[in-house]
């Protein structure tokens, strides 16, 4: 079993087996505050805080028995004591936590994490029933410039969904442009349907140009930079060379949505298309705005 599963487990277990769906969200939060490598990440979603990997994780043990949902509750079902599975920081924090704010409501959970992490409310659709005007004051001061025309390019090696969708918020980015010619991930989020829902769930449009990626049989034997440099002479002399129609469609949604982001796999950004993409978008007469490696 994942090690991060086992830290959801702890807490229901500590929370008397029992937790209301979001106030076990706020206390997992809480709880990542207390860990320097995080078993999850989290973004600001429509009640605060939201760990899509921590929700995908609960309805898989659903399968394992471990838990069973309800509608408004998790409740941890198997008789295992993961609490003494953790590593002892890891336990001595779960039980700070519940000691700490088990005893809140739903509620009090959402209003406490707002006030002391504004970032994470400011796609709230309740933050303007519970909270002070001061307050959304400063909730206000953590949304992002989109005020200026920028295309980004983004990979999403190495992240979490929650990390990648964080970079994505804090630039102020308001479309997705998914350049992989099939976008199909063994990693958790970043297939296609699941990247789409999950970037509409923070606000963020995504959309999929199949026409500018690679085929995965010419990204076969890549061992070298110089193997990537020949992949991508061929891609800019064959691919792009075509690909005008294409990139007009992705210039014209820059011109709307004002700040796009193209994404692909690859954290290097030596080793992506989607440089050559961007730097061939960045060339057209009618480009006037930055490009930025995210």
């Amino acid at each position: 079993m994942y090690y991060r599963r086992k830290i959801l487990l702890s807490l229901l277990q500590a929370s008397g087996n029992k937790l209301d769906k979001i106030s076990l969200q706020k206390l997992l939060f809480l709880f990542s505050r207390q860990q320097e490598v995080k078993s999850y990440h989290f973004v600001p979603y429509k009640f605060g805080c939201f760990s899509f990997q921590a929700n995908a994780d609960l309805h898989t043990m659903t399968k394992y028995k471990q838990v069973v949902p309800s509608l408004k509750y998790w409740k941890k079902t198997d008789e295992i004591n993961y609490l003494d599975e953790l590593k002892p920081k890891d336990k001595r924090a779960i039980q700070f936590i519940v000691k700490e704010y088990g005893s809140l409501t739903k509620d009090e959970l959402i209003t406490l994490t707002y006030r002391q992490y504004p970032f994470y409310a400011i796609n709230s659709q309740i933050a303007n029933s519970i909270l002070t005007t001061d307050e959304i004051k400063k909730i206000e001061k953590q949304r992002p410039d989109k005020s200026t025309e920028t295309l980004f390019t983004i990979g999403y090696e190495g992240l979490s969904l929650e990390q990648y969708l964080n970079k994505l918020i804090i630039n102020g980015v308001t479309l997705l442009c998914d350049v992989r010619k099939n976008p199909l991930s063994m990693k958790y989020g970043f297939s296609k349907n699941q990247l789409k829902n999950a970037c509409e769930g923070v606000g963020i449009t995504y959309i999929h140009i199949p026409e500018v990626g690679i085929e995965s049989d010419k990204r076969q034997q890549l061992n070298t930079q110089s193997d990537y440099d020949q992949l991508f002479t061929n891609y800019k002399s064959q691919t792009l060379k075509n690909a005008d129609i294409h990139k007009k469609e992705i210039l014209n949604l820059l011109k709307t949505k004002k700040r796009i982001a193209l994404t692909c796999f690859e954290a290097n950004i030596h080793q992506c298309h989607r440089k050559h993409l961007a730097e061939s978008i960045a060339k057209m007469q009618e480009y006037t705005c930055e490009l930025k490696h995210i």
